[in-house]
């Protein structure tokens, strides 16, 4: 059943914030957002983490002000971003990519940043001293991105589409989790019985000629793992798939919303419901430090079949029994 979600993303009210320690904070706390989205990719997971907030008794404008920045999945505007954010001495800051809390550490050792990316090692990055006490200024939730998940995301697409034995996976190097996708990959695709190739885009310009290069190259399938500039470019991504014809499976349900085919990933708007409550504990004291690392808990499956059938694929009932949710 297609479901449609229809969510208005209500700007915070700015507020102005004086240049005085935290300690001497006024009574109405400023929570900075950075996301590495658009607003409208961002939409629905801020209003999960707006709606936590209020079941937590926060109300915007009367005991709580919120401060939005987007990068719009431009990874170079991140630095600015976040520096723009520290400025305003917000109580905390929650930062939604890894390359914008690294941004973010190197403005601030103080200011709490409650940060949620994918990353091999926090702790070897110096994010954290360790998961059950990051011990700094950073805590905050992994988005799962190792050999397990994209063996798994490999896996579900070769259950959903059977018979290619090939596939390419579309990375953005600049991207902070890139580096363990692509080691991630050949590995787990081995255990497959697949032949993997990785194919580079930096940019929005490079999409068409890397999916090109791909289906030249004879893939039979496409790989497409987290990244903000492709989450952002998502209609586009999916369109260019279905040019070159090849079934693709990402990492969240907006890019099969979008028309692409198949996505496994962690359902965001959770991970920001989770995020509200560190957002609640640190404001009422506690230190980031002392708030474990988490990871994501609930993942969902979700499948296009009004793509299956443009691409000529039967997806069978049993796989579809599986999906989260199935737009058809």
């Amino acid at each position: 059943m297609r479901r449609r979600e229809f969510i208005t993303l209500l700007g915070g009210a700015a507020a102005s914030w004086p240049l005085t320690a935290r300690a001497q904070q006024p009574a109405t706390p400023l929570v900075g957002v950075m996301s590495p989205l658009s607003v409208a990719t961002a939409a629905r997971n801020l209003a999960a983490l707006r709606n936590r907030l209020r079941e937590l008794g926060y109300t915007e404008g009367r005991n709580i002000n919120i401060e939005y920045r987007f990068g719009d999945g431009l990874a170079e505007r991140f630095p600015v971003l976040v520096a723009d954010l520290v400025a305003l001495r917000p109580a905390v800051i929650v930062v939604g990519s890894t390359a914008g809390v690294l941004a973010a550490r190197k403005v601030t050792r103080t200011t709490p940043l409650i940060w949620f990316g994918s990353v091999d090692d926090p702790v070897a990055l110096g994010l954290v001293e360790s998961f059950a006490r990051p011990g700094g200024n950073v805590t905050g939730f992994l988005l799962s991105n190792d050999a397990s998940m994209v063996g798994k995301r490999l896996e579900l697409l070769r259950d959903a589409v059977r018979g290619f034995s090939r596939v390419g996976a579309i990375l953005n190097p600049e991207y902070a989790a890139a580096d363990g996708t692509l080691k991630a990959l050949p590995p787990a695709a081995r255990g497959l019985g697949l032949e993997a190739r990785a194919y580079e885009v930096r940019s929005g310009a490079e999409l068409e000629a890397a999916f090109a290069a791909a289906a030249r190259d004879g893939m039979q399938a496409l790989y497409v793992p987290e990244a903000p500039l492709f989450l952002t470019r998502r209609s586009e991504i999916a369109a260019v798939a279905a040019s070159v014809r090849l079934p693709a499976i990402y990492t969240f349900r907006e890019f099969v919303q979008a028309g692409g085919l198949m996505s496994y990933g962690a359902d965001l708007p959770a991970l920001y419901q989770r995020v509200a409550g560190y957002v609640d504990k640190i404001l009422k004291g506690v230190e980031p430090g002392e708030l474990p690392l988490q990871s994501a808990e609930k993942f969902e499956l979700a499948v296009n079949l009004k793509t299956a059938k443009a691409l000529n694929l039967t997806i069978s009932e049993a796989f579809l029994l599986r999906a989260d949710e199935v737009i058809d």
